[in-house]
């Protein structure tokens, strides 16, 4: 085996981090909208309860097929514009045309049922969000030195949470502060929600074409300075079943970590599934059934203002990432994180005041910071470099699994244990956060990253 002398990858400069990072603000604020809203949509159309995880499958089973392919092709391909940058652009308008949709589904009501158009609508959002969202992981990890993965996950995340504290805030802005309708007949979204989706799409798309034109990628000669090209690898398949092959040969740490994603995400999917109707029954006491009446709209904009908050937390928590790490280790921070989300979402059981939920989402934040930051700085330190893509897109089957055996098993949950009261939905999300945090210490993150705090 003959190996070859490896360059280091220069160090880049804060703004060149933020530049390659700003779409994914994009990104989350269209995610936001859909989190905060898609239920109260679909319920809006006509999803009852027990129903709404089965509706929310399509997100995690598109994610499923398309990130491995996004990133196994991505990791091959080289145009005008770069590796990655073709696909999170085709994402971004994919993703821009379907917030315009989703909120109109009534519009086709002639021709087919809303709830299926918005079913729909909800499938086409998540897997364009998918195809934008794998390759910016892959982006960092391509552009940055070792040494500087903590600092470009942590921007990302950083990024992500303003993107999110604005889409999750934007319609109770415009009911609450702007006076636009935030009620609207039965089986119609109100004016709120449609202008918030209308502004998310333009600004995803804006977003994602500033990382475009701002940001250059390493071109193949140039790249293949900065890793081990000569190092004797075995036979690979073609195509498909290439991924197949790198699924099987995993990295033991990739391994591990799928663990822990396994129950932080079941614990994601929980939330983002039944906090609108947890808060609805549990806190404001509507009737079950009650979509349009204004109270049931006020907590539908309450549970927006609450992920914004959480939101917020992670953005400030993603900037103090890197420096906690360096004082303990990504392992520990990454379970303190994840028991401090646990905590917060069981503690919403014995809370009665609408302003006290803000408590939670204190440790809900702190949690998500983590969840969208640490994962991948660890798992960015365990893959080949030449497999960064198809890597990636296949961690994201540890993120779409646990929301597909969420939404299979949570109709049954729902309807037979819980008696259709989403709140022990979301006790449940709080238990497997905790599952989550005693998992990640058992995971091997034995690579020594060289901090360098100087370019």
């Amino acid at each position: 085996m003959v190996t070859s002398s490896i360059v280091q990858k220069p160090r880049m400069s804060f703004w060149q981090i933020f530049n390659m990072s700003f779409g994914f603000l994009g990104i989350q604020f269209g995610f936001a909208l859909q989190t905060g809203n898609a239920s109260r949509i679909l319920q809006t159309f006509g999803a009852d309860v027990s129903n709404l995880s089965l509706f929310w499958l399509a997100a995690p089973i598109t994610g499923m097929i398309i990130q491995p392919i996004i990133g196994h092709y991505s990791d091959r391909t080289w145009t005008r514009l770069g590796r990655r940058r073709p696909y999170f652009l085709t994402g971004a308008i994919l993703s821009g045309l379907a917030l315009f949709f989703m909120p109109n589904s009534s519009m086709l009501a002639a021709i087919i049922p809303p709830i299926v158009v918005g079913a729909g609508m909800l499938m086409i959002m998540d897997a364009s969000f998918n195809v934008a969202m794998e390759p910016f992981r892959a982006l960092v990890a391509d552009n940055l030195p070792d040494s500087q993965h903590n600092d470009g996950f942590s921007m990302q995340t950083c990024l992500i949470g303003v993107g999110a504290v604005i889409g999750s805030w934007l319609p109770y802005v415009f009911a609450n502060w702007l006076g636009i309708a935030k009620t609207a007949a039965p089986g119609h979204v109100p004016d709120n929600l449609l202008f918030s989706f209308y502004i998310g799409g333009i600004v995803l798309i804006a977003s994602i074409l500033w990382t475009v034109i701002k940001t250059k990628e390493y071109p193949p000669e140039e790249y293949a300075k900065f890793h081990e090209a000569d190092v004797e690898v075995k036979e690979e398949r073609s195509g498909i079943a290439e991924i197949f092959s790198d699924l099987a040969d995993m990295p033991k740490t990739m391994r591990q970590l799928g663990i822990v994603q396994f129950f932080s995400w079941f614990a994601l999917f929980s939330m983002w599934v039944y906090t609108t109707p947890a808060i609805a029954d549990h806190v404001y006491h509507i009737k079950a059934g009650d979509t349009s009446s204004v109270t049931y709209n006020n907590a539908g904009n309450w549970v927006g203002v609450l992920f914004g908050i959480y939101n917020v937390v992670s953005a400030i928590y993603a900037l103090l990432l890197p420096r906690i790490v360096r004082k303990t280790s990504r392992k520990k921070t990454h379970a303190f994180s994840l028991t401090m989300g646990g905590l917060g979402l069981i503690s919403i059981f014995f809370i009665q005041n609408d302003y006290l939920l803000i408590l939670p989402m204190i440790g809900i934040g702190l949690a998500w910071g983590s969840i969208l930051a640490m994962p991948y700085a660890i798992l960015s330190s365990s893959i080949p470099p030449r497999k960064i893509g198809v890597y990636m897109g296949i961690f994201n089957f540890f993120i779409t699994f646990p929301q597909i055996v969420n939404g299979i098993s949570g109709k049954f949950l729902m309807k037979y244990v819980f008696s259709d009261h989403a709140i022990y939905g979301l006790i449940m999300a709080g238990g497997f956060m905790i599952l989550a945090a005693v998992s990640v210490l058992f995971v091997q993150d034995g690579k020594r990253i060289q901090i360098i705090d100087k370019p």
